[in-house]
């Protein structure tokens, strides 16, 4: 055994397992090595907690919140984060202590923070978990097998002017209506950093989701385009092999982010889109985004977000955009919602002959 190296099996009981690592065969851990600044993206590594800050609380696995104390040890994921609101990191760690980029469970090298945020809390690595045969863990080996999309299901995108723009709550409004319609709907989280939050809406909204975690990536920043594309492939194709007819995408960030600009300007993502539903914060954000995302062959059939929250800011974005603006309270309404996709859907009976069946 390497003299780095050292038992861990069974892992304590009181580990922390984080969102991230919710796919993980827990079974499979048997020692630790202490070589952590060789850590890749989507590794696994075991931390103790040394200094709360910013992130007080880690998302489990189970899909809750626990709230951090000094000493905590929690299994979490090396990896990158974009989040303009938030942090920009790198998955390199330091043996030292490394960066809680989010709370999702992703851990690396603070590069920039917005303004408001506060110190990221910091870890002390112990070490990346390994398996029985010596290799390091990755959360990618227990990625879905590769799916390919079926022609007949329905593919709609939603993407936003920014974080915080109100694509979340866009994507799964239309997921819910469309589901209340009577059509067999799933929500995917296409891109961005683990977490539960955008997972957890889709559920609450009664609507099966699946996220790129479920595609073997803690974080989308900063991964290759073609690995993205594959991820894309096999969510909506299993969200299909499990009965899902109309499948709603959310991509994270916003239309300038790297991976986003690059997806939307060509890519299998962009060529299965069967229409894009633009998330907004104002009226200006819409006639900026409407422009970038025609320049990427794109028109939205539809605008919503915090826009739709001004009755004013609705009707400036109309008058600037021609294209209807659509609150939460109309996607989530059955008829509307039907009604807005309904020239978009693929093979899909009429809500008419649902409701009669």
């Amino acid at each position: 055994m390497n003299l780095r190296e050292v038992a861990l099996s069974p892992v304590p009981p009181t580990v922390k397992w984080a969102f991230t690592t919710r796919r993980v065969a827990r079974d499979d851990v048997i020692s630790l090595d202490a070589n952590v600044q060789y850590a890749i993206s989507g590794d696994l590594a075991l931390c103790r907690i040394l200094e709360i800050n910013q992130h007080k609380k880690i998302q489990l696995a189970s899909q809750r919140y626990s709230l951090s104390y000094p000493g905590d040890l929690l299994v979490v994921c090396v990896g990158d984060r974009y989040a303009p609101d938030q942090f920009e990191g790198y998955a390199e760690v330091d043996p030292e202590g490394a960066d809680l980029l989010a709370s999702g469970g992703v851990i690396g090298s603070m590069r920039a923070a917005h303004g408001r945020m506060s110190k990221p809390t910091r870890v002390k690595p112990l070490g990346l978990l390994k398996d029985s045969a010596g290799e390091v863990i990755n959360v990618a080996r227990y990625g879905l097998p590769p799916m390919q999309i079926p022609e007949q299901v329905t593919v709609l995108g939603v993407v936003g002017a920014s974080m915080n723009a109100g694509k979340t709550t866009a994507a799964v409004s239309l997921a819910h209506g469309l589901s209340r319609a009577g059509y067999r709907v799933a929500g995917v989280k296409v891109t961005g950093t683990g977490a539960f939050g955008d997972f957890n809406a889709f559920e609450d909204a009664g609507v099966p989701a699946l996220d790129f975690t479920d595609a073997g990536m803690a974080s989308t920043y900063r991964m290759p385009n073609r690995r993205i594309e594959q991820g894309f492939e096999t969510l909506v194709g299993t969200a299909a092999s499990r009965g899902a007819e109309v499948v709603v995408v959310e991509v994270a960030d916003g239309v300038f982010q790297k991976e986003t600009a690059s997806l939307l300007a060509g890519s299998a993502l962009s060529d299965r889109l069967d229409g894009i539903l633009f998330a907004a914060p104002d009226a200006l954000s819409v006639v900026g985004g409407v422009e970038v995302l025609q320049r990427f062959g794109h028109r939205p059939f539809a605008i919503s977000g915090m826009v739709t929250c001004s009755p004013l800011a609705c009707e400036e974005a109309l008058a600037a955009s021609g294209i209807p603006l659509v609150s939460r309270k109309q996607l989530c309404c059955p008829d509307s919602a039907a009604k807005l996709v309904g020239p978009l859907l693929r093979h899909t009976a009429p809500v008419e002959a649902k409701t009669a069946a």
